[in-house]
C-alpha cells in the first residue's frame, strides 16, 4: 500500500497530518481544482460563502465533515491557508502549498491542531481526498464534468479511508 502521508505531535494532545502527491497537471490547474467551488466538488467538498482572502465559508466535505472556514491566506498558485472552525475547541489550520515539477505539480496538504488520538484517521481520509483529486484531474482533461458532485465520491472515498486506516494507524507519529 502507498502511503502518501506522516503524522506528528505537536503537544500532548494536538498534532499535524501531512499528506503530498504530485499530479500530471500544470499550477494554474491544481489551483483551480483547489480553490473553485465547481472544481472542489467534483473530488471534496462542497463549499460556498465569502471566497475571498478574510472570507468565512461553509464546506460541506464528502467525508462528511461538515463546518465552517475562514480563509487566511490565498496567494494564486502557490499558497492556500485555512482556518476551519475557527474560535472553537476544534479549530485547526489547513494549509496548501503547490509547486511546479516541470509540466506536473506538487500538492502538499497539512492540517494541524487535530486530536493526536485521531491523528490516523484524518491521514487517511486525506490521502483518500488526495487519491479522489487524481481521479478528478483525471477525468477533467481540460473540460469540467457536471455530473461528477461532493455527493458522487463519498461510498469510493469510505471505502478507501476504510483500506487505508489500519495502515496509518500502524504508523508511528513523529
Amino acid at each position: 500500500m502507498n502511503i502518501i502521508g506522516t503524522m506528528r505531535a505537536l503537544d500532548e494532545t494536538r498534532g499535524a497530518v501531512r499528506v503530498e502527491d504530485v499530479y500530471d497537471t500544470d499550477i494554474d490547474d491544481l489551483w483551480e481544482a483547489c480553490t473553485l467551488p465547481e472544481r472542489l466538488a467534483r473530488w471534496i467538498a462542497q463549499v460556498s460563502g465569502d471566497l475571498r482572502e478574510g472570507g468565512t465559508i461553509h464546506a460541506v466535505l464528502t467525508s462528511t465533515w461538515t463546518g465552517p472556514g475562514r480563509i487566511e491566506v490565498c496567494d494564486k498558485p502557490h499558497h492556500l491557508l485555512l482556518t476551519m472552525e475557527p474560535g472553537t475547541d476544534d479549530e485547526t489550520q489547513l494549509e496548501a502549498w503547490l509547486t511546479e515539477e516541470g509540466s506536473r505539480t506538487r500538492l502538499v496538504v497539512e492540517e494541524r491542531g487535530l486530536p493526536v488520538s485521531k491523528l490516523y484517521l484524518h491521514g487517511a481520509g486525506w490521502q483518500a481526498h488526495l487519491e479522489d483529486l487524481g481521479r478528478s484531474l483525471a477525468e477533467d482533461t481540460g473540460a469540467h464534468s457536471e455530473s461528477w458532485t461532493a455527493q458522487t465520491p463519498a461510498p469510493a472515498w469510505r471505502r478507501r479511508w476504510d483500506e487505508l486506516s489500519p495502515a496509518y494507524e500502524a504508523m508511528e507519529i513523529e
